[in-house]
């Protein structure tokens, strides 16, 4: 893994610089930014508009990255332009998610996209895709993840993904820590960027179930009421507003034309209109009920772990491993509150936690912990005990990407990144 953007931008030049030929919004964050580019993508697609998505690590195969429309890339386009910039590739040495960038960007410029919604890998600043000059760009959250390469401190973390923030272009953030917030606000003053915070308080909750939710939102020009919304869990009403307010920036500069009715039904079937996945997905249910999520740090294995409490009032048993550069330790009291038993698996990348590690570190949850040699043991496992109480799958992207090629008889592709 490298880091700076000299390389992807001697790989884009070789192309044409197709980055430039389609406007985008770009979107960094610890969490929420996956939920967040599918609820904006889902918007402009239910206006007609035809809009490109891009985003990381995928679930099951390559090709869920980069959507148009909430569809994948076809795996003769993948092939066909894989072909394309192999000799740059290697010529330059670039990394695998600098490559995955170059091709997504090919293809929205080929395929005359009216506008793209790109995800950063990692951080901001220096990440492949900060090679864009966007509408707006959105920071969702703030937490401390991948320390040794963004920073020890929500301050440095912010500056780093306060890097995507570009002149004069409005920024919307949801960071409720005040310091990172100072710091993101700092970045954009510097920039004359026009700074958006939305809170919590712009939010009424009517109703949540595990097929969604329903609420008010009230934004500075109009208020959208009784608002459905596919995604379960209130944390995914935050990420709704941030979506609004970015839907709100660009409309009020005149720069598309976004109606209220699209926006309701764009929220209604995010899923459908965005391709978006595993946010408290249910994967099946009957005979057992099976429900997945790729929360994957302490913050989200939090949220995740609430939200089903609230809204399903039932013990889990729990499908759950991890990465190496992930900190278990805050994620135990969560796991343990919500899994009446956790079956402990390893992911096929060599970035896997041991399930030893994980085992022992929940030895005094007092919750009954079994060790599976691979994601696929770990399912067939559960779904072969004599229990009626459901099943959540968690704790990171690749296993819930390779349990749902598992339960849905499809081949996984793993990478590394």
């Amino acid at each position: 893994m490298k880091f700076g953007l000299q390389g992807i931008q001697r790989l884009l030049q070789s192309l044409g610089n197709p980055e430039q030929k389609f406007p985008t919004i770009h979107i960094a964050g610890t969490n929420g930014k996956g939920s967040t580019a599918s609820m904006i993508a889902a918007m402009f697609t239910a206006a007609g508009y035809k809009t490109g998505l891009y985003t990381s690590p995928h679930l099951i195969q390559f090709n869920e990255r980069i959507r148009i429309n909430g569809k994948p890339i076809a795996s003769r386009d993948l092939s066909r332009l894989t072909t394309l910039i192999h000799p740059e590739v290697v010529y330059g040495n670039n990394t695998f998610f600098e490559a995955a960038t170059a091709i997504c960007f090919q293809y929205f410029s080929e395929q005359h996209v009216d506008i793209a919604i790109i995800e950063t890998g990692l951080g901001g600043r220096l990440d492949a895709t900060n090679v864009l000059t966007p509408l707006a760009s959105v920071i969702t959250t703030i937490g401390l993840e991948h320390t040794r390469i963004l920073g020890n401190t929500i301050q440095k973390i912010a500056k780093e993904k306060a890097g995507i923030v570009k002149s004069k272009t409005p920024c919307v953030t949801a960071v409720a820590d005040t310091s990172a917030r100072k710091v993101i606000a700092g970045v954009c003053e510097k920039r004359l960027a026009p700074f958006r915070y939305v809170q919590s308080r712009q939010i009424r909750i009517r109703h949540s179930s595990l097929l969604g939710f329903t609420a008010d939102f009230d934004l500075p020009s109009h208020s959208l009421h009784n608002a459905k919304v596919s995604l379960p869990g209130t944390h995914q009403a935050m990420n709704t507003l941030v979506s609004l307010s970015v839907i709100e920036e660009i409309t009020q500069r005149k720069q598309f034309h976004i109606p209220e009715r699209a926006v309701r039904k764009a929220l209604r079937d995010v899923q459908r209109y965005s391709g978006l996945q595993a946010r408290i997905s249910i994967v099946q249910k009957k005979p057992v009920l099976i429900v997945a999520d790729v929360a994957h740090n302490p913050d989200a294995i939090k949220t995740l772990c609430e939200v089903l409490q609230n809204i399903h009032h039932k013990k889990f048993r729990i499908v759950f491993g991890l990465m190496q550069d992930k900190n278990l330790s805050p994620m135990i009291s969560a796991i343990s509150s919500l899994a009446e038993t956790l079956a402990v698996v390893q992911a096929r990348t060599e970035r896997s936690r041991s399930t030893d590690e994980i085992a022992q570190a929940f030895q005094e949850s007092h919750i009954p912990v079994k060790q599976y040699s691979s994601v696929a043991r770990g399912v067939r496992a559960l779904l072969h005990e004599d229990s009626s109480l459901p099943i959540l799958i968690t704790g990171s992207h690749f296993v819930v990407g390779e349990a749902l090629a598992i339960l849905h008889g499809k081949k996984y592709l793993t990478i590394n990144q």
